[in-house]
C-alpha cells in the first residue's frame, strides 16, 4: 500500500502505520481512509502513509482480517506520524523489539499517535509520562493501575505535544480530522466528514461513552446521577441510603426507582458495576486477585470470590487462568 511520489508530491506528510497483532480494524481503516479521502478532496497528494508491523510479513486485527505489511519496524524520517494500531490483548503483543523501535523513532522528534487500546504501548515505552492521554474506556481501569504517572482522560481524543491518543472506534476519524483541519483548513477536513457520512464532529473536550440515560435507555436526572456517583465510587461503594439522600430521595423511593426503571435493586445494580470493573482487571493486568478485590470494593477475598462466582458461574482464579491459557504465546 505504499505509493511513489511525484516531485510535486513532495511536501505531502507521511503516516507510518503500525499494527500490533490483534488490532482493531475499524480504528486502523477509519483514520487510513481519511487521508485517502483528503487526498481525493484536494486533488492532490496531500498525504502519503506506509505499513510496518514487527516481523514485516502479515498483521492480523482482532476481526481475522490480515493485512501484508510494506515493512519491518525501520528507521523513520524525523516529519514522519507514527500511528500505533492495537486492540485486544494489547499487554501480550507489546514487545520489547517494538518499544525499543518506539523510544527510538521518538527520541529522533517523530509525531507519534495511538489509536484504541495503543495508549498502552506508548506508556510501556515512556512516553506518557507526566502527560494526558486516553484508552478505549474498556481498558481505563486497568491502565490506571498501571500507569499512575499518566494524566488519564475520558476524553474521544488527546493531543499533548508531539503525542497523541485516541480511544478507538471511530474517535480515530476524530482526530485525523483535527490534525487534517490544521494542515489544510476546515473545509477540507469537512470535506473528508462529508465523504464518510460523518455528520458529528467531536472535539478533543468529547467524551467517549454515551451519557448514562442513553446507555440505559431511561431519561431520569436522578436515576442519572446515582448511577453516575456509583459509576465514580467503585473502589469506595456507597451506601443506598447515602446515594438517595444526595439527591434528595428516601431509600424506599430509591429502590422503587430503580426496579421500575432497571428491574433490579440499587444494591445490585452496584454490585454489577463493580464485578464488571473486576473482570476488566483481571483479564487485562496482573494484578493478584486479592488486589482487585480491594480496587472494587470488597474488603475480603472469600466474598468477592462467591459474588463474582454467582454473577458469572466461575470464580476469579478460574476466569483469569482461562483467559491466560487463551492468550497467544
Amino acid at each position: 500500500m505504499t505509493r511513489e511520489t511525484s516531485p510535486a508530491d513532495m511536501t505531502a506528510r507521511r503516516f507510518v502505520f503500525v499494527l500490533v497483532e490483534g488490532f482493531t480494524l475499524l480504528s486502523f481503516a477509519g483514520a487510513l481512509d481519511a487521508l485517502r479521502i483528503a487526498n481525493r478532496a484536494a486533488g492532490q497528494r496531500l498525504y502519503d502513509w506506509v505499513i510496518m508491523g514487527e516481523g514485516g510479513a502479515v498483521a492480523t486485527s482482532s476481526a481475522g482480517a490480515s493485512f501484508n505489511l510494506d515493512s519491518d519496524l525501520g528507521e523513520l524520517k524525523r516529519d514522519d506520524t507514527v500511528i500505533i494500531c492495537s486492540g485486544v490483548d494489547v499487554q501480550t503483543h507489546c514487545t520489547p523489539k517494538l518499544l525499543g523501535w518506539l523510544r527510538r523513532e521518538a527520541r529522533r522528534g517523530v509525531r507519534v499517535v495511538g489509536l484504541c487500546t495503543a495508549a498502552h504501548v506508548l506508556a510501556r515505552a515512556g512516553l506518557l509520562a507526566d502527560k494526558r492521554a486516553t484508552i478505549h474506556w474498556e481498558n481505563h481501569d486497568s491502565f490506571v493501575e498501571e500507569f499512575d504517572d499518566v494524566d488519564l482522560t475520558k476524553r474521544v481524543f488527546v493531543i499533548d505535544g508531539n503525542v497523541m491518543t485516541a480511544a478507538g472506534g471511530t474517535s480515530s476519524i476524530d482526530l485525523m480530522l483535527k490534525l487534517i483541519a490544521d494542515d489544510h483548513g476546515e473545509d477540507v477536513a469537512n470535506v473528508v466528514a462529508d465523504q464518510q457520512i460523518y455528520t458529528s464532529i467531536r472535539t478533543d473536550r468529547d467524551t467517549q461513552r454515551l451519557s448514562v440515560p442513553t446507555r440505559i435507555g431511561v431519561r431520569h436526572p436522578k436515576l442519572s446521577d446515582v448511577i453516575q456517583k456509583m459509576e465514580a465510587n467503585i473502589e469506595d461503594p456507597i451506601s443506598p441510603s447515602t446515594l438517595a439522600s444526595e439527591v434528595g430521595m428516601s431509600t424506599r423511593q430509591l429502590e422503587r426507582l430503580f426496579r421500575r426503571y432497571l428491574n433490579r435493586s440499587p444494591k445490585r445494580y452496584y454490585m454489577e458495576l463493580r464485578l464488571q470493573k473486576a473482570r476488566n482487571l483481571l483479564m487485562q493486568t496482573d494484578m493478584s486477585v486479592i488486589n482487585v478485590a480491594l480496587a472494587c470494593g470488597f474488603s475480603s477475598p472469600s466474598h468477592f470470590s462467591k459474588c463474582y462466582r454467582s454473577h458469572y458461574d466461575t470464580t476469579p482464579y478460574r476466569e483469569r487462568g482461562s483467559h491466560a491459557a487463551k492468550a497467544p504465546t
